[in-house]
């Protein structure tokens, strides 16, 4: 049977972008008060600016973290559990759908970069007031190269 061999290959960030855009499952990777690592599993997307768009609550853990200490690490995953990832890191602003029409056009984008249209965008807006979400949104300074696993070529 024939090895798989591990692969880097270097993106520039419009190469990034391009390999995030149809990925949606996330490690995010905060910074805990103490100073250790706090990592959650998400759902993310990224917008036309280039961000990682991820949604919270401004209780949890992550959110927190982030408001504290804006750098995090994004690791992004493809849907098959061996197929190629990415971690950046970036520097997180976090915007609160009670702030306004400015966040809440965020949370729109958000929406429409996971799951297309939704059938009433007014609905989903006040949603997101009601539940008095949070948008956690990246942006990215530093990449590795995308990446798979398997054995290194010396091996294979």
């Amino acid at each position: 049977m024939a090895r798989n061999i591990a692969t880097n290959t270097p993106v520039d960030r419009d190469g990034l972008v391009e390999f995030v855009k149809p990925r949606h499952r996330m490690l995010l990777i905060t910074q805990r008060s103490d100073g250790s690592p706090q990592a959650s599993p998400v759902t993310g997307g990224v917008d036309r600016e280039g961000r990682l768009v991820i949604a919270s609550y401004p209780e949890r853990a992550k959110t927190r973290n982030a408001r504290r200490h804006p750098e995090v690490h994004v690791v992004v995953v493809s849907d098959e559990w061996d197929g190629p990832w990415v971690q950046v890191t970036g520097d997180c602003e976090v915007l609160d759908a009670t702030e306004g029409d400015t966040a809440l056009d965020a949370f729109v984008e958000y929406f429409r970069t996971i799951a297309g249209e939704h059938s009433d965008w007014d609905e989903y807006r006040r949603a997101m007031v009601d539940q008095g979400k949070s948008l956690l949104r990246i942006t990215p300074n530093a990449w590795g190269p995308v990446a798979t696993g398997g054995f290194p070529a010396s091996v294979a």
